[in-house]
């Protein structure tokens, strides 16, 4: 990263994390990953029953690493040994007292703009979990929640899709055709406008790129 890059993605993260303040979230700026997840590590409390949902980024900073290393009491679906215990496990999770995640999208005012193909991950932001710890990349901070929307549809599902690879368009092309495909990831799309209560949901914002 070059310094001006640098220097852009300080002003950029202070600005987006003034707007998240304003919008009753609690937020701060981390320059890189490591940062990062010694931030959200901090902001779990002690005796938390700690879950997440699918995120890349929380894979490359290592907090999921963190998470299975044996300290903390966590729900993990990657334990299930089948299908049905799978599901189980994630709907314990919308039972979590900390749940970890990340945004598809971080609109400039404050706005985050999430895309799920089941539901879990979204339901769990909203609802459940008392404790939420979002870490998103500044590559996914965009000008409008307009663009939040048409990045989280064009680029961050058509991406995500190359991983599970279902049975849609965008997984055969790299493209959102609009599709209502029964394998379709795009069922739900959330836009949290504020947190409510106030600082349940708590956003680092990492001056890298980091997932999709």
């Amino acid at each position: 990263m070059t310094e001006a890059e640098r220097l852009r993605n300080e002003k950029l993260g202070a600005r987006i994390v003034d707007a998240l303040k304003k919008r009753h979230f609690e937020a701060y700026y981390c320059a890189t990953g490591e940062e990062a997840k010694e931030k959200a590590l901090s902001l779990i409390p002690e005796g938390h029953v700690i879950s997440w949902g699918g995120s890349e980024t929380l894979s490359q900073i290592g907090l999921l690493r963190e998470m299975r290393s044996g300290r903390y009491s966590v729900i993990d679906r990657d334990t299930a040994r089948t299908p049905e215990e799978r599901v189980s496990l994630m709907r314990k999770a919308l039972l979590a007292d900390t749940f970890l995640g990340s945004s598809n999208a971080i609109s400039e005012d404050g706005q985050l703009v999430n895309i799920d193909g089941n539901g879990n991950r979204v339901a769990a932001m909203i609802y459940g979990p008392t404790n939420v710890i979002l870490v998103i990349g500044l590559n996914k901070a965009v000008a409008t929640v307009e663009d939040a929307v048409r990045r989280a549809r064009h680029l961050a599902a058509p991406t995500n899709a190359q991983r599970f690879l279902p049975d849609t368009p965008c997984a055969h092309t790299g493209a959102c055709a609009d599709c209502t495909a029964q394998d379709c990831i795009c069922a739900y799309i959330s836009v949290t406008r504020i947190s409510r209560p106030a600082g349940k949901i708590k956003v680092i914002l990492v001056g890298e790129v980091l997932g999709f």
